[in-house]
């Protein structure tokens, strides 16, 4: 069973990656992100609590995250998954490495996909035009969300990196050059 974490700042291209990547090494996509955004269209519970902090750039809470990714590993467990999004704090990985044991499992490799700040500000700024996402369309709520991802979600890099699972690419060139440069970074911990 392999367990990617698909790691990197808003709009370094971790969706598009992780949905090809489950696609090559026949995993599940998990991503919070989507998940968060879904529940909020609908209109339910959880949407209307997590909407205040997704229209801010802030991360959701740890308990409701964990609860999510809990829930789909209960009935996604007879193979691997790819994670993007998730863990985003370090509390959120030592639960998540736990939860993992506890079905046999754990985690393969950490990819960071590096890509510089002005360049995530553009992606996002265009994603938005195309998207219609209001967190996608603020200048400020962008790099807000990119401060926020430095202060809490970069140090879960320290977490893997202490368990020899860390691994970071390149993310700028096409879309060919970054899946061959994630490929091989995640061959290389298998």
């Amino acid at each position: 069973m392999l367990n990617i974490i698909l790691f990197g700042a808003p709009g370094c291209g971790k969706g598009t990656q992780a949905a090809r990547l489950a696609e090559h090494y026949d995993l599940y996509h998990i991503s919070t992100g989507e998940v968060i955004r879904s529940e909020i269209k609908r209109g339910t519970e959880l949407g209307k609590s997590m909407e205040g902090y997704i229209s801010r750039g802030e991360l959701a809470p740890d308990s409701i995250v964990v609860e999510m990714v809990r829930d789909f590993m209960r009935t996604h467990n007879d193979k691997g998954a790819i994670f993007d999004g998730f863990p985003r704090t370090t509390a959120q990985a030592e639960i998540f490495d736990t939860m993992l044991a506890e079905i046999g499992a754990k985690v393969d490799v950490m990819v960071f996909m590096d890509v510089p700040e002005e360049e995530l500000v553009r992606r996002i700024l265009l994603r938005g035009k195309d998207s219609g996402r209001q967190d996608d369309s603020s200048e400020d709520v962008i790099r807000n969300r990119i401060e926020v991802y430095r202060q809490q979600t970069e140090v879960v890099a320290d977490h893997y990196t202490k368990q020899g699972k860390y691994e970071a690419i390149n993310g700028l060139g096409t879309m060919d050059e970054v899946f061959a440069r994630l490929t091989e970074a995640i061959d290389s911990k298998r």
